[in-house]
């Protein structure tokens, strides 16, 4: 098959997937529970797309741990996303390195 058609068809469904809800949808929903339920589902995505990976990405999963623990605890304290991500990068740094010496 020709790569255009793969594009076609990538183009079709996320263009479907966008406009869908805006034609099936035309009413405000009143549903507190529908408008909670929507409200959350980006998080519930998110954070199901993105645990299994921080577990992964590094060497073992201590460190992986150790990254979420410390994410976790800047962002809970209110710090920026760049502070976030530098805590976390250190935390992988600190404990990889702490590993390979122990072990």
């Amino acid at each position: 098959m020709s790569i255009y058609v793969y594009i076609a068809a990538m183009a079709l469904t996320t263009y479907l997937i966008r406009v869908l809800p805006m034609t099936i949808f035309r009413k405000p929903i009143r549903s507190r529970f529908l408008k909670s339920f929507l409200y959350y589902v980006p998080y519930a995505c998110l954070s199901a797309m993105t645990f299994p990976a921080i577990l992964s990405s590094t060497n073992s999963v201590i460190s992986g741990a150790a990254a979420l623990a410390a994410a976790v605890f800047t962002a809970w304290r209110g710090k920026s996303l760049m502070t976030v991500a530098l805590v976390s990068s250190a935390a992988v740094l600190v404990t990889e390195g702490l590993l390979a010496v122990l072990g």
